[in-house]
C-alpha cells in the first residue's frame, strides 16, 4: 500500500533400495514501487500449469490465500490467485533474492526506504513509526514490510493469519497474500469485473501507472495459467481425478509423503538425501492415491503395486495409447513391474501431472520428461 507515493516413489525404497521419485494512512497500501526494492535476482521457477517465473512456495501461498479471503471477506467475488501474483510481482518480485520457508517465513525479511521524506523513493513525506519497529526495524519512521509491501498501520488493521501459526506477520508469505486480499476485497467488491478490479488496485497505490503495471501481470499470469492442461471433454471419475492431483500443483514433494486424505509427512530417506519426515506434501504414488481416492477409487502405496493394478497398456504401444486419466509408468524393465521407479498421471496432449523428485513440487511435465517410458494402467 504506497501510501505516500501518488527418486522415485517410496516404492522403489521399499521394494528396490533404488533412488527416488526421479532423481493512519489506510487509503493506500503499499509503500515502494515494485522493482526500486534491491531484492536481487529474478525468479525464474516454472511450476508447469500456468504459473511462469513464480517461485514454488509463493504461488502456494497465492493460490491457498484464495479460498481464505472468499471466506473473510463475505460478499467478496472475483478472487483468483493471478490478481495476488500480479501484485506481489510489482511490489516485490515474488520475494526474489530471498529464501522462503515451508511454513512461508521469508527470510531476510523485504524492507522498502526509510519513510522519513529525504527524497528517496519519491517519498517526500515524513511517516512517524507506528509499531515500534517490530516488523520495519524502525522506531523512528515507517518502512513498507514484506512481499506486498504493506505499512506497518495498514498491516495492524487488515492483517490475517493465513498459515495458521497463531502468529499474524506480513514477512510470511500466507498471511501476506491473504491480508492482502482482504484489502483488495473491501467490503464485498467482485473482482471479477474490471472496472472493480481497476478501483481496488488504485486503493491499494493512488497511481493509475501501478494500477496499469498490475493488470499486466495480472493478465498475463492469467493467460498462462489458462493455457495450462485443459479438461474440455473430460467428465465422471477421470475429470475428478485430474482436477484432485491439478489442485496440488505447487505442494513439495516430500519422499513417503501423501495419503487418501492428503499430503502429509513422508519418511527418511531418499537415495537424493531427503528426509520426508521433514516435508509435508507428495511423493508420486502419494499423489496418485490421492488423486484416485478422491474418485473413490483406492490404490496401493507404491508405483510398483499401482502398475499391478486396472488394465495394464504395454510401452511398446506408445504413448498413443494413453487416455487421460491413465497412470503413466517409469521404469528400469518396462515388462517387470518391481522395477517401476516414477508413477504420473496422464492428462492428455502428451502431458502429465506428477510429482517428479525433492526439490520440485507437484506439476504438470510432458510424458517424455523422463526416461524408461513403461507404460501405463486404465483404471476408469
Amino acid at each position: 500500500m504506497r501510501a505516500w507515493r501518488k527418486a522415485g516413489c517410496l516404492g522403489v525404497l521399499l521394494l528396490m533400495c533404488a533412488a527416488g521419485c526421479a532423481v493512519p494512512v489506510l487509503g493506500a497500501m503499499s509503500a515502494v514501487r515494485g522493482g526500486s526494492l534491491a531484492l536481487g535476482g529474478e525468479a525464474t521457477a516454472d511450476l508447469g500449469g500456468g504459473a511462469p517465473g513464480i517461485p514454488e512456495r509463493m504461488l502456494k501461498a497465492y493460490r491457498n490465500a484464495v479460498p481464505q479471503i472468499n471466506s473473510a471477506v463475505k460478499g467478496c467475488k472475483g478472487m483468483r490467485w493471478p490478481v495476488l501474483a500480479g501484485i506481489a510481482r510489482i511490489e516485490s518480485n515474488h520475494a526474489a533474492g530471498r529464501a522462503v520457508t515451508g511454513s512461508g517465513d521469508i527470510r531476510p525479511p523485504i524492507l522498502g526506504p526509510v519513510l522519513d521524506g529525504s527524497g528517496v523513493g519519491g517519498n517526500v513525506t515524513a511517516f512517524p513509526d507506528t509499531d515500534g519497529g517490530r516488523w520495519d526495524q524502525d522506531g523512528r519512521f515507517e518502512r513498507a514490510v514484506g512481499p506486498f509491501q504493506f505499512l506497518p498501520e495498514t498491516f495492524k488493521a487488515f492483517g490475517r493469519d493465513g498459515n495458521k501459526d497463531g502468529t499474524v506477520d506480513p514477512h510470511n508469505a500466507d498471511d501476506a497474500a491473504v491480508s492482502a486480499g482482504v484489502y483488495l476485497c473491501g467490503e464485498g467488491r467482485d473482482l471479477g469485473k474490471r472496472d472493480q478490479l481497476r478501483k481496488a488496485l488504485f486503493a491499494y497505490n493512488h497511481s493509475d501507472a501501478y494500477v496499469a503495471d498490475v493488470l499486466g501481470w495480472i493478465d498475463q499470469y492469467t493467460a498462462a495459467a489458462q493455457s495450462g492442461p485443459g479438461l474440455a471433454g473430460v467428465t465422471g471419475t477421470v475429470k475428478t481425478v485430474l482436477e484432485a492431483a491439478l489442485e496440488q500443483q505447487g505442494v513439495p514433494y516430500s519422499w513417503g509423503g501423501g495419503n487418501a486424505r492428503g499430503p502429509s509427512r513422508g519418511i527418511c530417506c531418499s537415495l537424493g538425501g531427503q528426509n520426508g519426515a521433514t516435508v509435508v506434501g507428495f511423493d508420486c504414488s502419494g499423489l496418485t492415491l490421492y488423486a484416485f481416492a478422491r474418485a473413490g477409487v483406492s490404490l496401493p502405496r507404491t508405483a510398483a503395486a499401482q502398475a499391478g493394478v486396472g488394465e495394464r497398456i504395454p510401452a511398446s504401444a506408445g504413448f498413443g495409447a494413453l487416455k487421460p486419466g491413465d497412470l503413466v509408468f517409469y521404469g528400469y524393465l518396462p515388462n517387470d513391474n518391481s522395477t517401476i521407479r516414477h508413477v504420473g498421471i496422464y492428462l492428455g496432449n502428451g502431458k502429465m501431472v506428477n510429482a517428479p523428485r525433492p526439490g520440485a513440487p507437484v506439476r504438470v511435465d510432458p510424458v517424455t520428461a523422463m526416461p524408461d517410458y513403461a507404460g501405463g494402467a486404465r483404471l476408469l
